[in-house]
């Protein structure tokens, strides 16, 4: 998005939120930037709402670190902490309550789960075959590429459901981390299913999918650009209709199945990513050797 030539240039506030364990003290923050101005009156008035209610929101209503270090301080105005507070709006299509309930509850998770940690947490060797950040699209956004054709690794990965989750939220939390929340505050993600047979989702595959996709929907609301379904084999395909009884219909919306082959998987991701960014065997010219070749 982009500021209109008639925009007034973003303002800043010279404050001093006060300081908690966890949460750093900055001496100046904008108060707008251009993804706020790009709000619309309903999405503003909403988050005017939802920063006022933040003391009875935050943990004994002090300043908080959130995403991307993002602090929510229910003194101090912050652009970057407004697009956190809009996310959960728009996840509860503008429903102050709703959003606040929302929030509340994920800062109840974040404090029990401590996803930061677990983005520092080490892993087996078989979870660097299923997921890495490669790249970024057209819109200097993250990329998220999970692959699932290694059955080896999946048998590992999916034997300790919870240490799964760990390792996806931590994923899940480097890539937001390379929001800035002022140009960029969503990711895109490629799930890769090249030689994935109905053996490879036994009860733990299925079991960590859905509860993923559960902790994604309620504490990591509207952070997702697109998400595209590659190389699914036909008898799959239904799989995708899982997720919507479960998502957001605008979620749903952001994701695609995608057939087999680097051309006709570039024809669907070349619009979003350049060529420069997207690996060979998905229709780029990228060298990207964690991604299997059909």
């Amino acid at each position: 998005m982009t500021e209109s030539e008639s925009a007034p240039p973003p303002t800043t506030t010279e404050a001093k939120p006060q300081a908690v364990d966890n949460a750093p003290t900055a001496l100046s923050v904008k108060e707008t930037n251009a993804l706020t101005d790009a709000f619309t009156p309903e999405e503003r008035a909403g988050v005017e709402q939802l920063r006022a209610n933040l003391p009875d929101i935050l943990p004994d209503g002090k300043p908080t670190k959130f995403w991307a270090g993002i602090v929510l301080d229910p003194v101090v105005k912050d652009a970057k902490a407004d697009m956190v507070l809009v996310k959960f709006l728009r996840a509860r299509e503008l429903n102050v309550d709703a959003a606040a309930k929302q929030l509340k509850e994920t800062l109840a998770w974040r404090a029990e789960f401590k996803p930061e940690d677990a983005a520092k947490e080490d892993f087996p060797a078989a979870f660097d075959k299923l997921g890495l950040i490669f790249g970024k699209d057209k819109g200097g956004r993250p990329i998220t590429v999970n692959v699932y054709s290694d059955a080896e690794a999946l048998k590992e990965a999916f034997s300790d459901v919870d240490r799964f989750l760990r390792w996806r939220i931590g994923l899940m939390e480097k890539s937001v981390d390379l929001l800035d929340f002022e140009t960029t505050d969503a990711t895109l993600q490629i799930h890769d299913y090249l030689g994935v047979s109905m053996s490879s989702r036994d009860a733990n595959a299925k079991e960590a999918a859905k509860k993923a996709t559960e902790l994604f929907s309620a504490h990591y609301p509207e952070l997702l650009y697109r998400k595209f379904f590659i190389n699914v084999p036909a008898v799959f395909s239904w799989i995708f209709w899982l997720f919507k009884p479960i998502l957001p219909a605008a979620t749903f919306a952001k994701m695609a199945v995608v057939g087999k082959g680097k051309d006709t998987i570039g024809k669907e991701l070349l619009p979003h990513v350049d060529a420069d960014e997207l690996p060979e065997q998905y229709g780029g010219k990228a060298k990207f050797d964690a991604v299997p070749s059909a």
